[in-house]
């Protein structure tokens, strides 16, 4: 203790020295005190983050091993195409009854216990689904295992967006898109490393197997702190307080969040005690009536928003092409079992490398230009997968370049989706919504999520028999360049902006900028005021 305070002492003496040759304000000096901390902080963020998002895993893996799995399932139960796409898709619309109970569990037993509960229903699902003797036996574990990933996909990103700074919230608001896709790669391994098995239990074994990390995450998530902002909601003030301090970079970086936390819940400011009787209101009560009924300009945009980027990020066809890509290499031409599912890995393997060098550039770059150029890039990919594939289905022969164009074009597609698409879709909803209605409005926008790669999910063989397979990218490319001039006109920049900014930031639709220039001019009021000897 001795050694620190000296340490201190001569810090400070130091600090006044160059003060006094450079004539900078003594004010700063409050700076070089907190900058040590700040590794600290982050690290225990990040943490809870990664045990918070570990329940994207669970829909990683099952996207990932039922697009190996369901080739063995429909050879071993003699189930038809159309059986298989039900089989694939309808998880997607099971987990819209999780992700629509999700908001409302979050609101009353918590964002931690929600998780929790998330990783305990997937894991009776994966193991029904893993001891199943039939195909209705097997769909019933699907809806058991939908329910748990629409909890998990609605809650992980809501957590994590609640106990994240604004300095770094980007990199790890987009934790959930990173364990998806570490999911659908361990998802291809399984499928890979169990295709040897006998027939009857091959595919058995790739689906209970995902029950394992639910064990490790229902087990982990146990040692996390609870989100602030819900204990704020509770009017645990002291509860909260203690977790900001934890996970924000300084004491004035706390007091600040716990005050905007306070005035999103509408707690009086002057009320500082540990525990604070909160309104109804406060507590998640009559939030479908300002969400849905009578939304405020700012909140029908900010719903809007979320909607569309939910509803388009499916749409664009990413699922169809890692759900169903052993089929689209057999197309292209690749016969060998073997080889589609190595394939398939190096699918899952481009995914996860973008989407981790992804979470570095959010915060770094912001979420526009992202998201703008990885759309972009997608309609570039899905369009020449559109030709490769097409001049492959009109040629009787080998067309060894078309097939290396359609493999290119493959990876190229999930690589430009994992750096922008895939990841910012979950940072931006989850951090737009106001407090009082962030998991009635994540939920929302998960839901529409789900639906629409249930339905791309269900339709995807019958789509590609109907106008062929390259017409079906041809589709795809055309969604996907909708979605740009979407992105590009109603979606502003949020990066750096606390969660209680998103109000006035948002309710000008494609004048949204006039929004943000005013949000510009209040951050300069607010330097200038720092100084002159305010600290934030």
């Amino acid at each position: 203790m001795g050694q620190w305070l000296a340490l201190m002492i001569e810090m400070a003496a130091r600090t006044a020295e160059e003060n006094a040759v450079t004539g900078r304000s003594q004010n700063t000096s409050i700076e070089d005190f907190d900058h040590p901390k700040k590794p600290k902080t982050s690290k225990f963020a990040i943490a809870c983050a990664l045990l918070a998002c570990t329940t994207s895993i669970l829909l990683g893996f099952d996207i990932g091993v039922m697009s190996g799995a369901s080739l063995f399932i429909k050879e071993n139960l003699k189930i038809s195409d159309v059986q298989v796409e039900v089989l694939a898709g309808t998880l997607n619309i099971y987990s819209l009854l999780g992700s629509a109970l999700a908001g409302r569990t979050s609101d009353w037993i918590g964002r931690k216990y929600t998780i929790v509960l998330a990783g305990v229903i997937f894991l009776v699902g994966a193991l029904l689904m893993g001891f199943a003797t039939n195909y209705a036996f097997l769909m019933v574990g699907r809806f058991v295992a939908g329910v748990g990933v629409g909890y998990g996909m609605m809650i992980a990103p809501v957590y994590t967006a609640e106990i994240s700074p604004a300095s770094f919230r980007g990199f790890l608001t987009s934790f959930p898109e990173v364990f998806v896709n570490v999911g659908i790669l361990l998802g291809y391994i399984a499928n890979y490393a169990f295709a040897k098995l006998p027939l009857h239990l091959g595919w058995r074994f790739m689906l209970g197997v995902g029950g394992v990390p639910a064990i490790f995450l229902t087990i982990g998530v146990l040692f996390m702190p609870e989100s602030p902002r819900w204990l704020v909601m509770q009017g645990r003030l002291g509860d909260a307080r203690k977790v900001l301090q934890r996970t924000s970079e300084s004491k004035e970086e706390c007091q600040l969040r716990l005050d905007d936390i306070k005035e999103a819940a509408g707690i009086p400011p002057h009320l500082n005690d540990d525990i604070v009787q909160v309104t109804k209101r406060s507590r998640g009560e009559g939030v479908w009536k300002e969400l849905i009924l009578h939304p405020t300009p700012a909140v029908r945009h900010i719903l809007i928003a979320a909607i569309g980027i939910h509803i388009l990020e499916q749409a664009s066809g990413i699922d169809t092409v890692v759900l169903y890509s052993p089929r689209i290499f057999d197309k292209a031409g690749i016969t060998s079992a073997n080889h589609k599912l190595l394939a398939t890995i190096a699918v899952g393997g481009t995914k996860t490398v973008f989407i981790l060098v992804a979470t570095f550039f959010l915060d770094k770059f912001g979420r526009r230009p992202l998201l703008l150029t990885s759309v972009g890039g997608m309609i570039f990919s899905l369009l020449f997968l559109g030709v490769g594939l097409t001049i492959v289905d009109h040629h009787k022969g080998s067309v060894p370049w078309a097939v290396g164009l359609c493999m290119a074009m493959v990876y190229f597609n999930v690589a430009f989706f994992s750096i922008g698409l895939g990841p910012i879709t979950w940072v931006y909803s989850s951090e737009i919504f106001p407090l009082k209605l962030r998991a009635q409005g994540v939920s929302i926008g998960v839901a529409c999520n789900r639906v629409t790669s249930g339905i791309v999910s269900m339709t995807f063989i019958s789509l590609y028999k109907a106008i062929t397979i390259g017409g079906a990218f041809f589709l795809y490319a055309g969604i996907s360049a909708a979605a740009w001039v979407f992105f590009y006109t109603m979606l502003p920049e949020t990066q750096g902006r606390t969660l209680e900014d998103m109000e006035v930031l948002f309710g000008k639709y494609h004048r949204w900028r006039k929004a943000n220039a005013m949000l510009k001019e209040r951050k300069q009021v607010d330097g200038d005021d720092n100084n002159n000897g305010q600290v934030r």
